[in-house]
């Protein structure tokens, strides 16, 4: 048989569209050609292929070898296709049977010996070959992300020699298990401790609502308050990331440089620097990467020092505050990436830092001070659910011998919170819509006159009423409560202090 089929992947975004892999072998001078929209990596993939074969213990056709890598309007990057060209190359010749293709998908960059590297996106591959009923043949070096598909049948190979001998039934490759590639998902994670926090009750409050409810939260203070401490310990007061969060997590780290990627069991954490641009912040670039919002998914999005972000980079943020999800469109492609994230933001009140500090003294005019807080539109910080002042501490407080409560503690109330309100409405209060905020808020009667009159007292608009509904039904929850009264609503316009 002179051609073969096999099925790979390329990558879009977070989605895996097929790739079929012809290899056909025609008479004539020697000649290796790939068609079908390959970039520079595809179709330097010719000699690595080569290599692999003859290092591997295969003969290497001596005949006109085209590859064909359909649909052909489908851009194909990286090496993840060299394993499936080989193989198809294999298959054309008689080197394995072509017959036995049909039920895998491949991918693997490979060297120069034959040992398959590890590639991006093999999550989502994974999960588009389960989709299909096809098993999915992959490096060994993947394994350990592959494994979150408990459904899928997997096979880690580590070289080509490995695959051909699996697909000629003479030794062959055992299933890839979760049991022993992946560790349990609730196993200790080490955070900073809140115990470490000296004062501050009312941010620690604030942290804990934040958590309850997955709501942002924008601290202002002065230089030195603790603002970025407590911005590090709201990770460890979140619930464990479920298997489903976890696979999301990874998907979307699996599709980074292997430099970059980063799989841990901890819930993300990205602290961008304030110079970052907006295609940092979102993603981009030629063939669209997930950026710092995306790899906050599920995590959360720390920026300091807010006001010295570029303004067009934070007003991108709006977007995906609201729906938890970024669209990038390029010329050539268009792709959309999760971005629920918890927003935590920072910021001194001006730009010296002491504006109302109670020893020393503000040198800012009013104008500075003005142009300063202005740099944050005022959709953006609608969008945003507590607003609340972080103070300079007392030298009591800082001599304070009594630690406050650890995090574990608050874990525990975060997480009796966060089941009521998945018992209620099957997600948690921050990603409620207008309808079903009406519908699971439960308002008492006197706290809806209360609330009519804080309306009309602070002119509020739309979004920023449903943002403090939202916020005291999670108060609610936090104490137990099945309504929300009048004590929720006050308490909740405290923790909505505008700038």
């Amino acid at each position: 048989m002179s051609w073969a089929l096999v099925y790979s992947r390329a990558l879009a975004g977070m989605s895996a569209p097929l790739v079929e892999v012809e290899a056909h072998l025609a008479n004539g001078l020697p000649a290796f050609n790939i068609v079908g929209l390959p970039d520079t990596e595809v179709k330097e993939s010719r000699d690595r292929v080569r290599a692999a074969i003859i290092q591997s213990g295969f003969d290497f056709p001596a005949r006109k070898i085209t590859v064909n890598l359909a649909p052909a309007d489908l851009p194909k990057e990286s090496g993840r296709f060299d394993l499936p060209i080989a193989i198809g190359i294999l298959a054309a010749s008689g080197q394995i049977p072509a017959e036995a293709l049909k039920n895998y998908e491949l991918a693997g960059e490979l060297g120069l010996s034959g040992q398959i590297r590890a590639v991006r996106g093999v999550i989502a591959m994974a999960w588009a070959a389960q989709k299909a009923q096809r098993a999915f043949i992959l490096p060994v070096a993947n394994s350990q992300q592959a494994a979150l598909l408990h459904e899928a049948t997997l096979y880690g190979a580590r070289n080509l020699a490995e695959v051909a001998a699996h697909l000629n039934q003479i030794e062959l490759i055992q299933p890839i298990t979760s049991d022993n590639t992946t560790p349990s998902t609730h196993c200790s994670v080490d955070y900073p401790d809140m115990a470490d926090i000296r004062g501050q009750q009312t941010a620690r409050l604030a942290l804990e609502i934040a958590a309850s409810g997955g709501h942002s939260l924008l601290m202002s203070g002065p230089p030195g308050t603790g603002k970025s401490m407590l911005a590090q310990r709201l990770p460890g007061i979140l619930p464990p990331l479920t298997n489903h969060e976890l696979m999301s997590v990874w998907s979307l780290q699996s599709l980074l440089t292997s430099t970059q990627q980063q799989f841990s069991h901890q819930r993300p954490f990205r602290t961008p620097h304030h110079t970052a641009s907006a295609v940092a912040l979102v993603g981009g670039g030629a063939d669209p990467r997930p950026g710092e919002i995306s790899l906050a998914h599920h995590g959360v999005l720390f920026l300091d020092e807010l006001p010295e972000f570029d303004r067009k980079a934070l007003e991108i943020l709006r977007e995906p505050l609201e729906n938890g999800e970024i669209h990038i469109s390029r010329a050539a492609r268009q792709v959309t990436y999760p971005a629920k994230f918890q927003l935590i933001a920072a910021m001194n009140p001006c730009p010296c830092g002491y504006l109302g500090h109670p020893k020393i003294a503000c040198r800012c005019t009013v104008d500075a001070i003005a142009r300063y807080r202005h740099k944050i539109s005022g959709p953006l910080l609608d969008r945003i659910d507590l607003i609340i002042e972080v103070p300079s501490l007392s030298s009591e407080e800082l001599f304070a011998t009594t630690s406050g409560e650890n995090s574990a503690d608050i874990q525990k109330r975060v997480l009796s919170a966060r089941q009521r309100q998945y018992e209620r409405q099957g997600k948690i209060n921050a990603h409620l819509d207008n309808k079903e905020l009406d519908q699971f808020a439960h308002i008492h009667q006197d706290a809806k006159m209360v609330l009519t009159q804080i309306l009309e007292k602070l002119s509020l608009s739309a979004r920023s009423f449903h943002r403090l509904l939202r916020i005291a039904r999670t108060l609610a929850d936090m104490a137990g409560d099945q309504q929300v009264d009048t004590n929720h609503i006050l308490r909740a316009v405290s923790f909505r202090r505008a700038l």
